[in-house]
């Protein structure tokens, strides 16, 4: 790669001005390059040169946490891209590293030290040309931004303000502000109520054509049979509904290659149009929400009409709350948090729909914050902390209301075509549906009026599942019971607001007070509910629980429910005994403890009845203001729009909290109290499950739960989402059980757990086989001389493999103290070979954001868990080798064993552990060029756990030595022999 120094086709005036030294990294080896050339630096003279001098670098939190682990460490002020990339750049993507800086400004990836220290001074001119060329409105706010940034000592402000000089800025303009963003956002516009869809049914001609036009627009000039079959089958969703309680319904698996994204959305597409109606395309993961909001390009002929059509919703927890963030920028002071705060204000004037969470806003923005400085040790500008979590929204009386991005992005849903959601997000949205008609009914009959014919019309009709093998898991967290003194501490937060603190945390009082005035039930309702609210936990809970003192005992509990959370975590460490108190003091603690509720000791049911008495006296005056503020709705004409948004937004938190949660905790509260037993169906097998856990932090007990889970939760699925759509796609590359005798068997228990087998007519089913040539492209070992219960020879031969892929590898493990142990090891003797090496729960990372550093890095190799695996996507050759470290078996906790005996014992455990495989398979091979890898180094793996793997994929077990060869030959066309490196 040539030096950009060299180069003249930058302008002078802000060319003078870049910083002069540049920095790669390796935790190994480092380049820094500068107008005198470049040398070799080594660590120690690094560390060394980190303190002393101002660097040009990317991601410097990464490399500090490379130099220094741990430790404190004197640090320049360093020039570092990504701030001036978010600066220019707002709300576009670039994964947070020299590599992803480079292609996303549309160079090829630097792969030495040497190359990303030279790329990242090109990477400045690019950006500075982006600059001077963007339109005047662009560089209008950011004028107004640098400014600010400026006088708070920004060490891009000279350059970034060199190049606004040099271009045609109008004398007399008015400067936009720079924070208070919110007065330069778009506002949102009511829509018209859509009404009930047509009944149409859709020929297989018209799907054809759809399906042949969007791979047009797409630029693909390939038919798949197997995508066209897949859409055929499809369109069969969008048939009227013949019978109630009963979708048409598929289970359709699409091996990796068919193009089911495609094949699905080209049918749903048709559909809308012709039946003017609206289809909810719901995935698992967020990164697949993304890249199907991408793929939605092949169905419209312009950006506008796409803009217009299609919409992704998120729960409102993803989206930046203006009023949150409006708080905290009157609270920051320091001048690294001012920098930052511009940064992320840049974003929200730029970003398509505000979702600071999973969207288009770049999470490794707050961990350019320096250590030590307010909001980065309090979190105070992180995504998590700017959203609105806890209900707090005053909805009309907030001063942003009219540009708030949560509103906008439910209003444009209203009028969508297409809406890509998420599992949980769906599940919630049928409960409303089931509110919304229930209230409407009540209307009706309370006015003397006729039920309105679409009455129990469901908004979710139409559903698409995909990654439907995760449906189950979405069901099981929706419908499931948790009473912790976290949510018990949020409920009173909610209630009584943030008591004797200066940040924002309003009560229901401050939110609602002036829509009650004069109403003199509902504000006596209010007053009790306030005063009854003062036995949740409050502020130091956490302490109260988990804290011992030298007698063994803990610090006495305040209020019925951290009494009844002191006994619950009594009876765990009485159940689990010496196993829990290793758990709780080991500084390498992953879990906390957990035991079953039932039979529960002495010391829980007293506190149990205490505790739900203390919950049936918050309950009783929430649902007394529930029903006030429904008798206000019913005043018609008499109440004001703004209020009756405000009232309507309101009721959502009140009956959530007044109709399902407080009962659901009291009646777990209740069963135990009773002592009775886990709850059961007329033929005596379990329908929920109770168990006791604690949640560990660091070593310590942070939380104690009390949990309630269905063992089945396929049966509120089926209930609540299924039975009232008219039509349900469920899609996936694992569906079906490669270890079924026959093809009917295969799909046993993907309908057991997607609810097909509560509905009537259960669920049609098909296979479509991946078109690719797994018996060239794949390969899969055992190996079988790796004794998995030595970390040091698991790390040995999973550092042999990634140098024999010559980096482009991901290894799997099962527990997060194995995989930081394999990172120790490995980590440098990887770096000195080249290859990089990023980990879970090591890099100072998001897991999106390690994901996206490992795709720009074709010789970078992660080591990560079930997150990793699950929201991976990397096509092509930066990922070609996959290792477990053992079979990744399910956790034998409470909940897995109640279902483990429900669902079948052994078979149940080799059917989820058979779909893992296959889905983490699944990541290897992408496109019709691939090869992959996949290595098991459990010698102990049973080869009836790779049933479900593609036909043409042979399972081998062999030596290490003999994989590295073979590993090596496949790869890259050279032999491999590295028995040595495996010793």
């Amino acid at each position: 790669m040539s030096d950009p120094s060299s180069q003249s086709n930058a302008t002078p005036a802000w060319r003078d001005l870049t910083p002069t030294h540049a920095l790669g990294l390796t935790p190994a080896r480092a380049f820094v390059v500068g107008p005198e050339g470049g040398r070799i630096v080594g660590v120690p003279e690094l560390r060394e040169l980190w303190g002393r001098e101002a660097l040009i670098v990317a991601n410097a939190p990464l490399m500090r946490n490379r130099l220094f682990g741990n430790r404190q460490a004197r640090e320049a002020r360093h020039f570092d891209v990504l701030e001036l990339y978010a600066f220019i750049r707002p709300a576009q993507f670039c994964a947070p590293s020299a590599a992803g800086l480079a292609l996303a400004c549309g160079h090829t990836e630097p792969e030495t030290p040497d190359d990303q220290a030279r790329i990242l001074v090109q990477v400045i001119l690019d950006l500075c040309e982006d600059l001077r060329a963007s339109p005047l409105g662009f560089r209008l706010a950011a004028q107004s931004g640098v400014k600010l940034m400026e006088r708070q000592g920004w060490v891009w402000a000279p350059l970034v303000q060199a190049v606004l000089d040099h271009t045609d800025l109008p004398a007399d303009y008015v400067a936009p502000p720079a924070l208070d963003i919110w007065s330069l956002l778009e506002e949102w516009e009511d829509q018209p109520p859509e009404g009930q869809a047509r009944a149409v049914a859709m020929s297989e001609e018209e799907v054809t054509l759809h399906l042949g036009r969007g791979l047009q627009r797409a630029g693909l000039d390939e038919r798949r049979p197997e995508q066209l079959d897949f859409a055929l089958k499809a369109r069969e969703i969008f048939a009227p509904k013949w019978m109630k309680d009963q979708p048409n319904m598929w289970l359709l698996e699409a091996g990796t290659g068919v193009g089911k994204t495609l094949g699905y959305l080209a049918p749903a597409h048709a559909w809308a149009e012709r039946a003017q109606g609206q289809v909810w395309i719901s995935t698992y993961t967020k990164a697949l929400q993304k890249q199907i909001h991408h793929d939605t390009r092949a169905l419209f002929d312009s950006p506008a009409e796409r803009a217009d059509k299609v919409v992704v919703r998120k729960g409102r927890e993803n989206y930046l709350c203006l009023l949150n963030f409006q708080e905290r920028l009157a609270a920051m002071h320091s001048a690294p948090e001012l920098i930052m705060a511009v940064l992320m204000a840049r974003w929200a004037l730029y970003s398509r729909d505000g979702d600071i969470i999973s969207g288009d806003f770049p999470t490794w923005l707050p961990s350019l914050l320096p250590p030590g400085t307010p909001a980065q040790v309090f979190g105070s500008l992180t995504p998590q902390s700017l959203v609105d979590r806890r209900g707090e929204c005053t909805y009309a009386a907030c001063p942003h209301y009219r540009v708030c991005f949560i509103e906008k992005s439910v209003r444009k849903a209203k009028s969508a075509s297409l809406v890509i959601a998420n599992h949980a997000l769906v599940m919630a949205q049928a409960a409303y549906d089931l509110r919304d008609t229930a209230r409407s009914q009540m209307q009706a009959e309370m006015n003397g009026e006729d039920v309105p014919a679409d009455a129990d019309a469901p908004a979710l009709s139409r559903l698409v599942f995909d990654e439907g093998h995760h449906l189950f898991e979405a069901a099981d967290s929706a419908f499931a019971t948790r009473l912790s003194g976290l949510e018990a501490y949020e409920l009173r937060r909610w209630i009584r607001g943030n008591e004797g603190r200066s940040r924002r945390g309003r009560g229901l009082e401050a939110r609602l007070g002036d829509l009650i005035a004069g109403q003199e039930a509902a504000q006596t309702a209010m007053k009790e509910l306030i005063r009854a609210a003062h036995v949740l936990p409050s502020d130091g809970f956490s302490q109260r629980l988990g804290v011992r003192t030298q007698s063994g005992g803990g610090l006495e509990p305040i209020g019925p429910i951290e009494a009844l959370l002191v006994q619950v975590y009594n009876q765990i460490d009485i159940r689990q005994g010496e196993a829990r108190l290793r758990s709780k003091f080991s500084p390498d603690a992953e879990q906390g403890g957990e035991c079953e509720a039932h039979p529960c000791i002495e010391g829980v049911a007293v506190a149990a009845k205490m505790a739900a008495r203390a919950l049936a006296g918050i309950e009783a005056p929430l649902l007394a203001l529930v029903r006030a503020l429904e008798d206000r709705l019913n005043e018609g004409a008499e109440l004001e729009p703004a209020d009756r948004i405000r009232i309507d937004g309101a009721l959502r938190g009140l009956e959530r909290r007044a109709r399902l949660l407080l009962p659901a905790w009291r009646s777990l509260l209740q069963q135990l109290a009773l002592e009775e037993g886990d709850i059961v169906e007329d033929d005596g097998t379990p329908h929920t499950i109770d168990w006791f856990s604690t949640e560990v932090l660091r070593g310590k007990v942070v939380d104690v739960t009390l949990n309630r889970h269905y063992v089945d939760p396929s049966l509120p699925l089926a209930e609540f989402v299924l039975k009232p759509a008219h039509g349900v796609l469920v899609a996936s590359a694992t569906l079906s059980d490669g270890a079924a005798d026959s093809e009917t068997d295969r799909f046993a228990l993907a309908k057991q757990r997607t609810g097909a087998n509560h509905l009537v007519m259960g669920a049609k089913t098909a296979r479509i086989t991946s078109p690719f040539d797994y018996a060239r492209q794949a390969r899969l070992f055992v190996i079988t001389d790796v004794s998995r219960e030595d970390p040091r020879a698991v790390g040995a031969a999973m550092e042999a493999l990634f140098k024999a892929s010559k980096g482009g590898g991901l290894g799997l493990f099962t527990a997060i103290r194995r995989l930081k142990a394999v990172y120790e090891q490995i980590n440098r003797p990887l770096s000195e070979a080249g290859v990089s090496l990023y980990a879970q729960h090591v890099d100072p990372l998001d897991v999106s954001d390690l994901i996206s550093v490992f795709r720009s890095e074709h010789h970078s190799c992660l080591l990560g868990t079930d997150a990793v695996r699950d929201g991976i996507d990397v096509p092509g050759q930066a990922l070609r080798l996959i290792a477990f470290d053992r079979i990744p078996w399910p956790r034998p906790d409470c909940l897995h064993r109640a279902r483990r005996q429900h669902f079948g014992n052994k078979i149940y455990d080799d059917a989820l552990t058979r779909a893992k495989l296959a889905q983490a398979f699944g990541r290897l091979i992408r496109k019709a060029d691939d090869r992959g890898v996949f290595v098991m180094l459990d010698s102990a793996a049973p080869t009836r756990l790779f049933t479900g793997l593609p036909e043409g994929v042979v399972v081998q077990r062999c030596t290490l030595a003999e994989a590295l060869d073979s590993v090596g030959r496949f790869l890259h066309g050279e032999p491999k022999v590295a028995a040595a490196d495996a010793k």
